[in-house]
């Protein structure tokens, strides 16, 4: 039986930075950021956008074409969470109208959850192939004004479509997985920022990538040289080559620095104008490489490295279908990029200094431009959500107030 991925859709909002601007107003050379970690642009959500809004955004571009019925299971991989008790899952199951005979649960561990999510979810295909599972990733990377890691924040969300038509690619059943206790990056309860070690970081990335490779290969005994192309967790864009060589080195490949410069150039475009987005940053490394028009992928094979700090790493194969473009038809992904708005740093530090109430009491976010959802504030320290073509159609009719879904008491 062959399981993946049956769709891919992809959601990154419609406000962003440009980082000549954030180097400017830091007093940094523009170039410590373009060339130094590989980065132009960082998506940045608007108050009335977070993570649900965000993976319900992605979810409805990778469903374009799958009868919602077969869904079986929406799992949302975040390290943004925004309840302690409540799945974000849930919000985006009800935004969606998907089935209510569907399990719906959220996972964790850092940047890597998704492709453990991605894992899991095969392993239920496998037990019921008449059934899909709806993976959505989402989050907001944020390290603090003026901080060191400002320039790598980013937000975005991701969404997998895994059945046993992978008209997309065919994920190998085989992982190599390493796992060791370390505090290279967390961030507590009680803190809205991340707290890193970047440098230590990057050590604790390469010794993961290392391990995972090794036990990847002690399970299908692979080389790099068998691999078109690679994607890579991608902290910031520069980190795809620095792993690649690593790698390379380690693996003894025996390819000349251009060869393996091309096996992950062509997955970096996204990121590169987006930023970090956590759980959903090897994904949208994927999507840019499937986006790619001057090549002909199918049937090419495609290696791909999961990092969450902490830490957990995970690499694996797929090979990508025959009938990959007609699975990715329709997508507006250049659009959506194309359309977004650049903000001034005040607007950006706005919306980075924006906060909802902590004391429960009734608040209404400002209407910005979104995707199809959105945010519409706090009640009762319930979190409310709207379809936006539902408030436009209310507008239009000269009906009422608007349309909200709430979250429901707790049972």
């Amino acid at each position: 039986m062959k399981l993946g991925l049956e769709r891919i859709g992809m959601y990154v909002p419609h406000t962003a930075l440009d980082l000549r601007d954030l180097a400017e107003a830091r007093g940094v050379d523009p170039k410590k950021y373009l060339r130094g970690i590989g980065q132009e642009v960082m998506a940045v959500p608007a108050p009335d956008e977070d993570i649900v809004t965000m993976a319900a955004n992605a979810a409805q571009d990778a469903l374009k074409g799958i009868d919602t019925s077969t869904i079986g299971t929406v799992i949302f991989a975040t390290e943004s969470g925004i309840d302690q008790s409540k799945a974000a899952a849930i919000y985006v199951h009800d935004l969606l109208g998907l089935p209510e005979n569907c399990r719906t649960v959220e996972m964790k561990q850092a940047c890597c959850s998704s492709t453990s999510a991605l894992h899991f979810a095969m392993g239920a295909v496998a037990l019921h192939p008449e059934k899909k599972v709806l993976i959505v990733a989402s989050d907001v990377a944020r390290y603090g004004l003026g901080s060191a890691g400002e320039p790598t924040q980013g937000a975005g969300a991701i969404a997998l479509v895994v059945s046993a038509s992978p008209d997309l690619l065919t994920v190998d059943t085989e992982v190599g997985y390493f796992t060791q206790d370390v505090m290279d990056f967390w961030r507590p309860n009680y803190r809205d920022e991340a707290l890193v070690d970047g440098k230590y970081s990057i050590k604790v990335y390469m010794h993961a990538l290392e391990k995972a490779w090794e036990d990847y290969q002690s399970l299908k005994g692979a080389r790099l040289e068998e691999f078109d192309h690679l994607c890579y967790h991608l902290p910031f864009t520069r980190m795809a080559l620095k792993a690649h060589l690593h790698l390379a080195r380690h693996d003894n490949a025996q390819l000349e620095s251009s060869a393996l410069q091309k096996q992950v150039d062509p997955s970096l475009g996204f990121n590169r104008i987006t930023g970090n987005a956590y759980t959903a940053s090897l994904y949208m490394g994927l999507c840019g490489l499937l986006d790619q028009q001057d090549l002909d992928l199918a049937n090419k094979r495609i290696g791909l490295f999961s990092y969450g700090s902490g830490c957990m790493g995970a690499f694996f194969g797929a090979t990508v279908s025959e009938s990959y473009r007609e699975a990715l038809a329709g997508n507006e992904w250049q659009k959506m990029f194309a359309d977004r708005r650049m903000l001034s740093i005040e607007e950006y530090e706005a919306f980075y200094n924006h906060e909802l109430p902590t004391d429960g009491s009734r608040y209404r976010t400002d209407h910005h431009q979104t995707g199809k959802y959105r945010l519409v504030g706090m009640n009762e320290h319930r979190r409310e959500y709207e379809r936006v073509e539902a408030v436009k159609a209310v507008a239009a009719g000269g009906g009422g107030g608007m349309q909200a879904y709430a979250a429901s008491p707790a049972l």
